[in-house]
Order: C-alpha cells, then structure tokens, then sequence
C-alpha cells in the first residue's frame, strides 16, 4: 500500500500522544516489581496499550470531526479534510481496539485488559462525547481516563493494584488541568471557533490562569506522596520539587503576563515537566534496587 493511502489512518492514531501514553505506561510497568520485568510482557503490554490508545484517538477524530473543521489548529486532520470517511475511520478505531483489547485479554491479563478498556470507553465516549460538550470542567473530570496509562502498565506486569499506581494515576490527574488549560488560553480563538464550552471561554482567562495556580499547587503536594510512603527516595523528592519550583515559576509568569506565547511555553514546558519527572522516579527506583542489591 502506497505510503499516501497509509498516512491518513497514521493521522487518525495520534501518534505523538500514544507515545507520551505509552511512555506513563512504562513508568508503571518498571515500578511494579524491584527487579527488572519480563520483556515479553512489556512488549505485548505495550502492544495493547498503544492500539488501545490509538483506537481511542481514532475515535475522538470520528467524534470531534465537525468541530475540528472549525478549528485552524485542528482543520488539516483526515476528516476534514475528507481524506477519510467517517465510516472508515470508525471501522477502523473499532479494530484498533478490539485488538488492542484482546492482545492483552490473551497474553497478558484480563485486570490489564480491563481497565485499558475502561480507559478507552472513558476518553472516546465518556470524555469526548460527553463532559467536552457538557461542562468547563472537562478535562478535570474526563482527565482521570487520560491519567491512568501508569496504572495500565503496572496491572500489566503486577495485576495486584495498591496504592502505588494509584498516587501515579494522581500526578498526572492533577499535571493535566495546568498542561491543559495553558494551551486552551493560547489557542483561546481558535477554541471560541469550536463552541465547545472550555474554561477560558466560560470563566475569562485570569479565572483559568488562577485555577492553573491552585492545580499547580496541588500537583506539587501529589509528587511528594510517593515519597512519603516509602515508594520512592529522597534523590526523587529532591530532584521533583526542583522540577515544581519551576513550574510554579512559570504558571507565575502566566498568571502575571498578558501574553498568550507565554501560556505556549508554559504548556511545553508542562510536556518537558512529566517526562522528567517519570525519568526522576526511574532513576531513583533502579538506584535503590542497585543498592539493595
């Protein structure tokens, strides 16, 4: 098949999101155990996430394709620009998933099974369907399907869930509102063309810069959590509130200045903020168990 027929449906999946989810979930799938886990079970774990992931983005696509014709930033996707009919895409979304699904049913384990099904059901449906239509608060209430990828991963080479995965599922819960809304202010235009009913639109933009302060906030005291229970180490509590105290910084510098670059660079700086912080927790981990050892 000629690369031109395949880029499309390569658009549809989201590629640079699945791969920021599949990254969360090798943070849970390392986490899980104090060894190294078994590789097969992180390659088909992973397998089933991202075609579970995929198929969820595919379906948002299928959904949100009359308002992504109103949007500049969102007008060049294969929907609106029929380069894809709607039928197809969501054929193809429903395989996607049934895929991702079943590979893990089968290879893996139905607690990963199930609550990647439950991800994906609450983004494509719950999530975008709904809450997105429904309430400024959409990406607080919907954002708990986007926060689960580290639990995904832990059930995947640890079906017994405790609380650990669950304080990962927090971080990035309380991360996404601040990620999310800084570049819901920058592209504040371009989401009035939408009519959906986001916050900035709703409240005003200072209203939406505050509460990205309070939820800044509320990100730091959920970093320090695996630490306090003994998860994780003083080099990973140390390192994360550097990586807070910068964040604070610039959530300040947004809340102080009018202009909307600023909201960008804090939303970027909100994408290099996460990985970093999983990359804390990793190095910390494999630190201690080399120690151990």
């Amino acid at each position: 098949m000629h690369l031109t027929a395949v880029q499309p449906y390569l658009d549809l999946c989201k590629l640079k999101v699945v791969a920021l989810m599949l990254l969360c979930a090798w943070v849970g799938m390392l986490l899980a155990t104090p060894d190294v886990p078994s590789i097969q079970l992180m390659a088909l774990g992973s397998l089933g996430i991202g075609l579970a992931s995929a198929s969820g983005a595919a379906l948002n696509h299928v959904i949100d394709r009359h308002i992504d014709a109103r949007m500049q930033r969102t007008q060049t996707r294969p929907l609106p620009q029929h380069k894809l009919s709607a039928q197809h895409a969501l054929l193809f979304a429903i395989s996607l998933g049934i895929m991702g699904i079943g590979l893990l049913a089968s290879t893996v384990n139905l607690t990963a099974a199930g609550w990647t099904l439950a991800t994906l059901l609450g983004y494509g449906l719950v999530y975008t369907a709904l809450l997105k239509r429904l309430t400024p608060q959409n990406i607080v209430i919907g954002g708990l399907s986007g926060a689960l990828p580290p639990l995904l991963g832990w059930a995947c080479i640890n079906p017994n869930l405790g609380s650990e995965p669950w304080l990962l599922v927090l971080i990035i819960f309380a991360w996404t509102p601040p990620h999310f809304w800084a570049l819901a202010i920058a592209k504040i235009k371009d989401y009035e063309k939408s009519q959906l009913p986001m916050l900035p639109i709703t409240h005003g933009i200072q209203y939406t810069k505050l509460n990205i302060i309070l939820y800044t906030w509320l990100l730091v005291a959920a970093t320090g959590l695996p630490f306090a229970i003994g998860m994780l180490g003083l080099p990973y509590l140390i390192g994360s509130q550097l990586l807070n105290l910068k964040f604070i910084h610039w959530t300040w510098r947004l809340y102080r200045s009018p202009h909307p670059h600023i909201a960008h660079q804090t939303f970027i700086f909100s994408i290099k903020y996460l990985i970093a912080l999983f990359a804390l927790m990793l190095i910390d981990h494999f630190a201690d168990a080399l120690y151990l050892a």
